[in-house]
């Protein structure tokens, strides 16, 4: 069995300075609660108690992604919180295809909107988050990808959703 290293921490759209708090995680069915809790504990801690319900969702979704659609061993959690905003960043082993949000239009099925059982945690992070992206390390030879989401505090730019 080869080692697993961590790739350098990924820079979102705008580089974030703050305190960061890391979290290694098994790539298992438990991974969404533990990470669900490590970020609310974060944030509690932090004084970002406003932000704890939406970091708590966007996280579960996007880990969620992570154990559903890679084979990835473990997820890499990475918390960087400031004053005005937090973002956190979800990384695993597969780069496979990026993840994008499915087209604002739900579905062209005869069944009713909001009946599908996936595709949804996407919509979920680009309604609350300020920001979102994706980042694939290894250049021609991927070899991780990075999932991270910005929440801006009260105040600070955040949309209105």
């Amino acid at each position: 069995m080869t080692p697993v290293t961590a790739p350098p921490s990924p820079a979102p759209y705008l580089p974030q300075r703050g305190e960061r708090y890391r979290l290694v995680a098994p790539n298992a069915p438990t991974a969404p609660r533990i990470v669900r809790d490590f970020v609310a504990t974060v944030l509690w801690a932090a004084g970002h108690a406003p932000l704890v319900d939406d970091a708590r969702l966007c996280v579960s979704e996007v880990v969620s992604n992570t154990y559903c659609h890679t084979d990835s061993p473990q997820v890499r959690v990475e918390v960087t919180v400031n004053r005005r905003q937090v973002t956190v960043y979800v990384t695993d082993d597969e780069p496979g295809r990026l993840p994008v949000p499915p087209p604002r239009c739900l579905s062209r099925s005869p069944r009713a909107p909001g009946a599908d059982e996936g595709g949804r945690g996407l919509f979920l992070v680009d309604a609350l988050a300020a920001r979102w992206g994706t980042t694939a390390y290894g250049a021609r030879s991927p070899h991780s990808k990075t999932v991270w989401f910005t929440l801006s505090a009260a105040g600070a730019g955040h949309p209105s959703i």
